[in-house]
């Protein structure tokens, strides 16, 4: 008898565990989740991108990945600074080629293209000539490029002077 009534009792919990097991596949299916992944790139890997779409012309694709590689790396401020100036923004060119020149001194080329950003605009001449000499001094690899940039702010400044 006893053992009669506890198969009775499973017989009718089988489907109540049945209607919680639908209900709860139900409200999991009707109610959208956020799901939070983990970004799957290295920061170089985002700037490799960042360099594949600015190649492409995607100036808006490479910014996005320059910013994602900014995060972790100071230099991509660098790569920022040329989409800015790409896009004749010269205020947040200059603005990211100091982030990079204050967070890494060395690194000639932020100093190279801030003198070209100056060169560019006609304005602080001094100051692009002292940070071309600087690109050359920090990477003389480089020295014919930087000297290029050195060359044409001296023969502004010296057709500034006529």
């Amino acid at each position: 008898m006893i053992r009669t009534q506890s198969l009775k009792k499973k017989k009718n919990f089988c489907p109540l565990c049945f209607a919680l097991w639908a209900l709860l596949l139900l409200s999991s299916c009707a109610f959208p989740r956020i799901i939070i992944l983990k970004d799957p790139l290295t920061p170089e890997e985002h700037l490799n991108l960042g360099v594949a779409y600015e190649k492409q012309g995607e100036l808006d694709a490479a910014m996005k990945e320059y910013k994602l590689a900014a995060k972790k790396l100071p230099g991509a401020y660098l790569y920022i600074g040329n989409v800015h100036f790409q896009k004749k923004e010269w205020d947040e060119a200059e603005r990211n080629y100091q982030k990079v020149i204050s967070q890494e001194p060395q690194n000639a080329d932020a100093a190279n293209n801030l003198a070209w950003l100056y060169y560019t605009k006609k304005e602080n001449l001094d100051q692009a000539e002292t940070l071309a000499r600087k690109a050359i001094e920090l990477n003389p690899v480089k020295e014919k490029i930087y000297r290029d940039t050195l060359e044409k702010i001296l023969q502004e400044k010296k057709a500034g002077k006529l």
